[in-house]
């Protein structure tokens, strides 16, 4: 089983989608200029929203009582557990999310930017593409299992396949753990952190927003400050 290191890690980084941000504009809102077709569509989004089914009790992988409520962005952490990526992403199923993040900046950007520019190239996109992050910077203050001097589960950081991370996860995840500390994939000398436990998040607080500029799928992203 891999080692646990207590974690007191201040300022960590994880850019989330503007659109998504608190505050944010719905992409709903381009649909139409009506009010009262805005608000039947909005209704229909919620009826089928990972975030509030949850919260309502109604989501398989994560249960409500884990949620948390009345603290600043807990919209935004909730969110982060309750709309998995469809595949999962490297430490988490479909059925559960996680909270990621990295203990620094340009590993966060790097991070976005991978996987932004692989979306551009699975979908052939040869135009500009720009699109805004906003930093959402957290804290974290508990007991993680570290993957950074472990050899033995090279395999759970296979820069493709998230095969043998995901099944970690979920062995990690049933015993209670709070989550996993692990070097960047995306940028050496990086390091990120999956949170598992919602309450874990602590201290959220909006950092600066960011734009990411391609000038097709073949191009490293610029990035700058919105």
């Amino acid at each position: 089983m891999l080692p646990t290191t207590p974690i007191d890690q201040r300022d960590t980084h994880r850019l989330i989608p503007a659109q998504f941000a608190d505050g944010g504009v719905s992409v709903l809102n381009r649909l139409t200029d009506d009010p009262d077709i805005l608000e039947s569509i909005f209704q229909l989004d919620n009826a089928t929203n990972d975030r509030l089914l949850a919260e309502s009790r109604l989501a398989p992988g994560i249960d409500e009582r884990e949620l948390v409520f009345g603290i600043p962005s807990y919209r935004i952490i909730n969110a982060a557990f309750c709309h998995p990526a469809p595949a999962g992403s490297r430490f988490n199923s479909s059925d559960r999310g996680a909270w990621y993040a990295s203990f620094e900046l340009q590993t966060s950007q790097a991070e976005v930017a991978y996987h932004r520019r692989l979306w551009l190239q699975e979908t052939a996109w040869d135009e500009p593409d720009e699109s805004e992050y906003l930093d959402y910077v957290a804290d974290f203050r508990a007991e993680f299992h570290d993957l950074r001097r472990s050899s033995e589960h090279s395999d759970c950081l296979s820069p493709t396949s998230y095969a043998a991370s995901q099944a970690l996860g979920a062995q990690l995840l049933e015993l209670g753990s709070s989550g996993i500390v692990y070097p960047s994939v995306r940028r050496v000398g990086g390091t990120c952190i999956a949170c598992f436990r919602p309450v874990l998040v602590i201290n959220v607080r909006k950092g600066y927003l960011f734009r990411f500029t391609f000038a097709d799928w073949r191009s490293a992203a610029k990035i700058r400050r919105a």
